[in-house]
């Protein structure tokens, strides 16, 4: 996917902030979902800025330490992406869902959670990414498969 260049992002910002607490790291390889033109490229440039990397597209092959998945309601059935996102993740992996607020396009907290237990996942924490934009943060239970 062809992005413009990152601006370079504030270590001290909102945004660097809610992507460190959402628990990206350095040398991670994050693979996005869902991208349109109304994503938050600030949040997404801080995803690539916190990692060393700039973002995989839904046509890479190999195993992500992180999913991105920008879904809104109108794009269908959420367990059914979820289970495809569970699929592209390396052990310890984990999903952060981000779902738009407040200018339609909501999802439903009961859809998010039915969907996590459908896809042996669970809620870590949700949390205001960016402008217009929740990030749910989606883990494998501990000790346990998926």
């Amino acid at each position: 996917m062809n992005t413009p260049a990152p601006p370079p992002v504030d270590p001290g910002s909102t945004v660097t902030a809610a992507v460190e607490r959402l628990g990206f790291a350095p040398e991670q390889v994050v693979q996005e979902f869902g991208y349109d033109a109304d994503v938050d490229d600030p949040f997404r440039f801080a995803v690539e800025d916190v990692c060393g990397a700039e973002l995989e597209d839904d046509e890479y092959t190999g195993a992500a330490d992180a999913v991105l998945l920008w879904f809104r309601a109108e794009d269908g059935d959420l367990g059914d992406a979820l289970v495809d996102m569970v699929g592209v993740l390396e052990d310890g992996g984990f999903v952060v869902l981000l779902t738009p607020r407040g200018d339609g396009g909501e999802v439903d907290p009961s859809d998010i959670d039915e969907a996590a237990v459908v896809t042996g996942l669970h809620l870590a924490g949700t949390f205001n990414a960016a402008d217009g934009w929740r990030a749910h943060k989606l883990v494998a239970p501990r000790g346990g498969r998926r």
